[in-house]
């Protein structure tokens, strides 16, 4: 019944949310004189802000018209390269960019979000690359008839989608850039392609904030998956889909458990926020109060997983850490790390990662014991927080520069 409850809460908010919306326009309007009094802009950004806060969301859309390099605003073109039942290959170029121009494959995390989370990864990487990202979808919108998706299906269309884009580009292969949880399945694919000398196999892979081997710094999030078994997440958060969605009863983690998750964890510094929001509408600060709302919009626009792949996400990455300790299976076959030997490895952390501690990730680096040290890159990202791994200004201008670099030198 868990789904079923949800779906009748977010019903009586969104009509909460529309009468909240309707009196707050209606406060704040020019027209109405107690727009010009105390009580008009106060009662009415706070109507604003519970209408923002509990309004229903569907899936973002990218929308990157543009992006401004050396000065000039060049128009970007997307395009949907491969379609698959639980996820599409995307591809982002902009027009301009040198036709010797290396392609990358970013792989976003299925962990509740879309892969819409990363607009802003996908923005810088146009100014240098064609850019191609895992659009994955909504697993309630997923029929039945489509058959399962676990860890082994999504190291599968990690392979997939790199051999795709070689033979897009002449037999040229890829670099790869996995942000957070695809970490693992990302650096398991690699260690497979490697292994059997694919020639799509990535020039380079870099991973970002990725548990590698929660072992090391462990967070809050790794303490929860590792106090209770198995069964307890089976038990208490994987719901079954409701039958007014085309994946009606399929088993998922729902989308709205992660958003709770996530919003607990700093819950708050998310009331701040919303606080901040409140008193730059009061004081007429639209723009401020915009991007408020702007990362909230994406923030919450959440998308339900498998539950095969979100129980056996939890069991073998953050459990058994079964890539590290080399017993990891994919289709009935071992990964052996020490396959990888021509890709070449960038880790990237966060000094205030929260999620994904420091020396989670960079513990892949050892863990290719095969592979040239020359190959191995660590990188420290100072003052960035998870989220600011990927996104916002020290992505843009510290972090950035230093994943094209490596892949300019391994390319």
């Amino acid at each position: 019944m868990l789904y079923h409850a949800y779906e009748l809460q977010a019903a009586w908010l969104n009509s909460a949310s529309a009468i909240a919306s309707i009196g707050s326009e209606l406060l704040t309007n020019p027209r109405n004189p107690m727009a010009y009094t105390g009580i008009g802009p106060v009662a009415g950004s706070a109507l604003e802000v519970f209408a923002h806060a509990t309004i229903r969301r569907g899936k973002p859309e990218f929308d990157i018209e543009s992006v401004t390099v050396k000065g000039k605003a060049d128009p970007v073109s997307e395009t949907l390269v491969l379609h698959r039942p639980f996820g599409d290959l995307k591809r982002f170029r902009r027009a301009g960019l040198p036709d010797d121009a290396p392609a990358v494959l970013i792989v976003a995390p299925m962990s509740g979000h879309f892969a819409t989370l990363l607009r802003g990864t996908v923005e810088r990487m146009i100014e240098s690359a064609e850019v191609y990202i895992t659009d994955w979808h909504d697993a309630r919108d997923i029929p039945l008839a489509e058959g399962r998706f676990d860890l082994d299906d999504y190291i599968d269309y990690i392979v997939e989608f790199l051999q795709e884009i070689a033979q897009r580009n002449e037999g040229e292969a890829a670099h790869v850039v996995a942000v957070c949880q695809p970490s693992v399945p990302a650096l398991a694919a690699t260690a497979l392609m490697n292994g059997v000398k694919d020639k799509a196999s990535p020039k380079t892979l870099t991973m970002m904030g990725g548990p590698i081997d929660t072992r090391e710094s462990p967070t809050t999030v790794n303490d929860m998956a590792m106090k209770r078994p198995l069964s307890w997440f089976r038990q208490n958060v994987i719901a079954t889909v409701p039958a007014q969605y085309a994946g009606s009863g399929r088993r998922v983690y729902p989308g709205f458990m992660q958003l709770a998750s996530f919003m607990s964890m700093n819950l708050g510094g998310h009331i701040l926020s919303h606080y901040e929001m409140y008193k730059h509408l009061v004081a007429g600060d639209d723009d401020s109060a915009q991007q408020t709302k702007d990362f909230y919009e994406e923030y919450r626009s959440v998308c339900d997983m498998t539950a095969e792949f979100y129980l056996q996400t939890v069991e073998e990455v953050f459990q058994k850490h079964s890539l590290p300790n080399n017993e990891l299976e994919h289709r009935g076959k071992v990964i052996d790390l020490g396959d990888i030997t021509t890709t070449a490895l960038l880790a990237v952390e966060g000094e205030r990662d929260d999620i994904s501690g420091i020396g989670q990730t960079k513990a892949a680096l050892p863990l290719a014991r095969n592979l040239s040290d020359k190959k191995k890159r660590y990188y420290l990202a100072e003052g960035a927080g998870h989220y600011g791994i990927f996104n916002g200004s020290k992505w843009r201008t510290k972090i950035a520069p230093v994943v094209e670099e490596f892949m300019a030198e391994h390319g």
